[in-house]
């Protein structure tokens, strides 16, 4: 067999995997050997040139986003948005195969992965040849991956039909394959695409509700009904509090500042730093300064996790909703705001207090004004029970309708 090098001759290109024969193709990662992937006999093709083991299933190279919805079924909305987001480019989505995808692909499995090259060359053959192209990287098994069309000829002159010369590619390392078929998500491969930059595109595709407001407002009956629809619900005052025990990082931040507040452990002395912070305005700043940090980098991670795993709604309870900071990764933010008789009356029963220690406290609270001015939404609770939930399934409905629609 004599195999011809092209440059620009697409048209024949596409015609020899029309026919069944093998192409190397560039993409930005390494050259990859392509057939047919809907001809299984074209696909065995590439099994026994490059020595494969049968069990490994092979990876189609589509031209678009578009054609996800042609190879594969039960689709998460996560997937799209990473193939919005990193196509053309180095990621692999495995998904739920479609029966179009013969078993030679699949290696006896249900998924395939998905892959969308960065080469204007490649993505032109696709287009052209009508179908997507199973292509593994042009070497043989074991052997490095070729990032030159030299280097496929290296391995391969004679073994197949074609060379699509272009250039050296930029990578030079594989794709990065994640498994969304199921929840959470995971990374099979770890390659030229980044994890951490996979965990803050799914994050991104959080709709995150940021709740605020005065104590005895109901928040947490606002935060009941999302937590209902699925939402990751995080209480930064609890998150506070738990870091204030857990997380040695910020614990040093803090007794490193105010000397004096942590035991030989490191343990913080809660009622020693209250003192100091509660008497001192510019003290409290500081501790808030460097606390908000933390909380803020914990509650990201806690966001990406969720989003790996699959969640698409999350919630934040946050006093200081604003002033932290931690608003900023909020989609919506809601004033929840009530009477002053009504949250009196709330805050006496919820914590066993008397009517001047709950009024003592509101007192000592930001003003609904503040709330409302701060926040793009306000939920007021003026009414039953059943009747502020129902105003919050509606608040919140729209809410997440609105975005998913995007």
């Amino acid at each position: 067999m004599y195999t011809k090098v092209f440059e620009n001759s697409i048209g024949s290109a596409a015609e020899i995997i029309r026919n069944g024969g093998l192409v190397a193709v560039p993409t930005e990662t390494v050259y990859g050997l392509a057939a047919n992937g809907l001809d299984a006999l074209a696909v065995e093709k590439i099994y026994e040139v490059k020595g494969r083991p049968a069990v490994k299933p092979l990876s189609l190279m589509v031209s678009s986003v578009e054609e996800i919805d042609r190879y594969c079924i039960e689709v998460p909305p996560q997937a799209y948005a990473l193939a919005k987001r990193f196509w053309p480019g180095p990621i692999t989505i495995v998904l739920k195969a479609k029966d179009l995808i013969p078993d030679i692909v699949l290696a006896g499995g249900s998924t395939v992965g998905l892959r969308c090259p960065d080469s204007d060359l490649t993505l032109r053959l696709i287009s052209e040849a009508g179908v997507p192209l199973a292509a593994p990287s042009a070497n043989p098994s074991g052997c490095k991956s070729p990032d030159s069309a030299n280097d496929v000829l290296s391995y391969f002159d004679g073994k197949i039909d074609a060379v699509i010369d272009g250039g050296k590619c930029d990578l030079g390392i594989a794709s990065t394959l994640i498994d969304m078929a199921s929840s959470p998500y995971r990374i099979l491969r770890h390659g030229a695409l980044s994890e951490a930059m996979i965990r803050e595109a799914l994050s991104d595709e959080l709709t995150v509700i940021g709740l605020t407001g005065g104590s005895g407002s109901g928040k947490t009956t606002a935060l009941n009904c999302l937590e209902k629809r699925g939402a990751l619900v995080i209480d930064c005052d609890k998150l506070y509090h738990s870091m204030l025990r857990n997380d040695t990082p910020m614990k040093s931040a803090i007794s490193e500042k105010f000397s004096g507040v942590s035991d030989s452990d490191g343990e913080i002395d809660r009622k020693k730093l209250g003192r100091i912070v509660f008497s001192d305005p510019d003290a409290l700043l500081e501790l808030n300064r460097i606390t908000h940090g933390f909380i803020a980098r914990r509650v990201q991670t806690m966001l990406e996790d969720f989003a790996f795993s699959g969640g698409r709604l999350a919630a934040l309870d946050a006093v200081e909703l604003m002033s932290s900071g931690i608003s900023s990764v909020c989609d919506h933010t809601v004033a929840v705001v009530s009477d002053r008789e009504s949250r009196i009356r709330r805050i006496m029963e919820r914590d066993g207090i008397r009517r001047e220690d709950a009024l003592r406290r509101i007192e000592a609270q930001k003003s609904d004004g503040y709330y409302i001015e701060k926040c793009s939404h306000v939920l007021i609770n003026d009414s039953s029970l059943e009747e502020f939930e129902n105003k919050c399934d509606e608040l919140f409905g729209g809410l997440i309708d609105e975005r998913h629609e995007k």
